[in-house]
C-alpha cells in the first residue's frame, strides 16, 4: 500500500471513529435553551443547559422533563421544562401539592414519580399540574456550558408562570 493510501484508510478510519463518538456523546447528553423566568436566578431566559439524559435523580437535582400542559403554537410551544426535584417516591408529599394530587395528610409520593419546583416565586410546577412521571424525564442538568454571554431575562405576560 502506498503512502497516499494509507493515509485515506487513516483519514477514514478516523472519521468513522470521530462519527461514532458524536452519536454516543449525543446519546448520552443534549442541550437545552431556558426559555423563561422561572429558573431565576439558577438559570435565566436563554441559557443552554448541558443535560445528561438519564432518569436516576436526587432531591434538588434540576431536570428536564415533558410538559405536562404544552401550550402554544410554532415557536411559542414548551414541549419541555426545567424544575428542581424537590421530592422522591417515598417522600411526604408536599402540602402545597397535596390537594391537586388528591393526597391527604401523611401520603408518600408514589413510586414512578416526582414533585418539582421552579426556584423563583412565580412559576408552574407541582403544585399547578400534580406529578411528574419519571418517564416523562428527559435528563439531569449537569452546568451550564461557558463562554456565552447571559441574555436578560424576559418579562412573563402570564403572571400564573
Amino acid at each position: 500500500m502506498t503512502d497516499a493510501g494509507r493515509t485515506t484508510v487513516a483519514l477514514a478510519v478516523g472519521a468513522g471513529v470521530l462519527l461514532l463518538s458524536v452519536r454516543v456523546l449525543r446519546a448520552r447528553v443534549t442541550l437545552v435553551r431556558v426559555t423563561g423566568s422561572s429558573m431565576a436566578p439558577a438559570f435565566a431566559d436563554g441559557d443552554r443547559l448541558l443535560v445528561r439524559r438519564t432518569r436516576r435523580v436526587r432531591r434538588g437535582d434540576a431536570v428536564v422533563f415533558r410538559n405536562p400542559l404544552p401550550f402554544g403554537d410554532g415557536d411559542e410551544a414548551l414541549p419541555w421544562l426545567v424544575k428542581r426535584v424537590s421530592a422522591l417516591p417515598g417522600d411526604p408529599v408536599p402540602p402545597e401539592v397535596r390537594a391537586v394530587v388528591g393526597a391527604p395528610d401523611g401520603s408518600l409520593v408514589p413510586s414512578g414519580s416526582l414533585v418539582v419546583r421552579g426556584d423563583a416565586a412565580r412559576t408552574q410546577d407541582s403544585r399547578h399540574f400534580g406529578y411528574v412521571p419519571r418517564s416523562a424525564l428527559l435528563g439531569v442538568v449537569v452546568t451550564r456550558p461557558a463562554g456565552r454571554e447571559r441574555r436578560p431575562v424576559r418579562p412573563h405576560l402570564d403572571p400564573a408562570r
